[in-house]
């Protein structure tokens, strides 16, 4: 990824931005399975997965600790590369969709595989999806939950694996 070498990015971010992106194209697919009819651009969720936590390469202690600096610097430093607002705006949103007026199925997806990942899951996202997918889709609720809960169990099946094996690079970036 260009933007992360030219940040001098952390191998860990790199690894982590690698991971939430495959979940990210996995989550994708399944939902173009299970819910064909359902309209999101699938192009501006990777996007979105791919950069979410850029900001990190400059707040790099928030890769090992908690914090919420590199949301708003990712957005920035996006912007200042030439990437359009409706692409650098899921380095704030991920974490922020709940503060976000107007939030789009995209943004939530992102914050999704961000927290798929890792196994995590969030009742509270999940119930948002749930409601907008069943709006679009026409589906009842309880059908849209099942199938997303079930997709996000397969997803989060594996996630020790990718803790693992993003946890073997290096925060500091050396």
């Amino acid at each position: 990824m260009e933007i992360c070498r030219a940040l001098r990015s952390p191998p860990r971010l790199v690894a982590h931005l690698t991971v939430v992106h495959d979940v990210a194209c996995k989550l994708a697919q399944e939902l173009r399975t299970k819910f064909p009819t359902l309209d999101f651009d699938e192009q501006s969720v990777l996007f979105g997965a791919a950069t979410h936590d850029i900001g990190k390469a400059v707040h790099i202690q928030e890769l090992v600790q908690p914090g919420h600096k590199h949301e708003q610097k990712g957005s920035e430093l996006l912007r200042t590369r030439g990437v359009p607002d409706d692409l650098a705006r899921f380095a704030y949103t991920h974490a922020n969709w709940k503060e976000t007026p107007g939030i789009q199925i995209e943004d939530l997806l992102v914050a999704l595989a961000d927290h798929c990942w890792k196994g995590k899951r969030s009742s509270e996202l999940e119930a948002e999806v749930t409601q907008i997918i069943s709006k679009q889709t026409q589906r009842e609720s309880w059908e849209v939950f099942s199938g997303l809960d079930d997709m996000l169990q397969r997803l989060a099946s594996d996630s020790d694996q990718r803790l693992s094996w993003q946890a073997q690079f290096p925060a500091n970036g050396t």
